[in-house]
């Protein structure tokens, strides 16, 4: 029995089923908002976090956002104390992202709550929520996928991809990452 080929047809994509939230004002003045303060140059740190909080992200105390950030919804983003997040980071939050106590997020990173099931012909979106949970390091241009979550103080090294949740402790590097060792912590 051969199986039945059948071809990629952009043409049948709907994500109609999908809802951003937020009117479509607010993603407008989001968007240039973004563009602005975000994505440019602009290097205060507190302008940023009321920013994002008055597009309804929760945002704790001394984060600190680098210049060339993008985010998509700031009302699906939940960022707690002391966190990092480096130069020309990509967080594309389809889906709720939520980055806990002192976790890190460094130069050049995608968080990614979006993708396209390649199995089917419509190449249907999936989502998937991420979370970095306290003392989590997404190193420099690495990717986190959709539905992963980092553990407590789980490292994602250098260039990695995320494809599936990393361990407390663990050090991930590859793609797709892979344990390759134990993180240990001193004083």
């Amino acid at each position: 029995m051969t199986e039945q080929t059948y071809k990629t047809d952009l043409s049948a994509f709907n994500n109609s089923w999908y809802k951003p939230g937020g009117s479509l004002i607010k993603r407008i003045l989001w968007y240039y908002t973004n563009i602005i303060f975000f994505k440019s140059n602009f290097p205060f740190y507190a302008p940023k976090r009321l920013l994002l909080r008055v597009f309804g992200a929760r945002v704790g105390s001394s984060v600190v956002i680098k210049p060339h950030v993008s985010i998509k919804y700031p009302w699906k983003l939940e960022i707690g104390n002391f966190v990092w997040i480096g130069e020309h980071v990509w967080i594309d939050n389809l889906e709720m992202v939520t980055i806990k106590d002192n976790a890190c997020v460094s130069q050049g990173a995608m968080l990614l709550c979006g993708n396209h099931n390649y199995k089917k012909r419509a190449f249907d979106l999936m989502v998937g929520k991420i979370c970095l949970e306290e003392g989590a390091w997404v190193g420099a241009r690495s990717v986190v996928c959709p539905g992963v979550t980092l553990h407590s103080h789980a490292l994602l090294t250098v260039g990695s991809v995320a494809v599936r949740s990393l361990e407390a402790y663990g050090v991930y590097q590859g793609n797709p990452a892979v344990k390759v060792k134990d993180r240990h912590i001193r004083s």
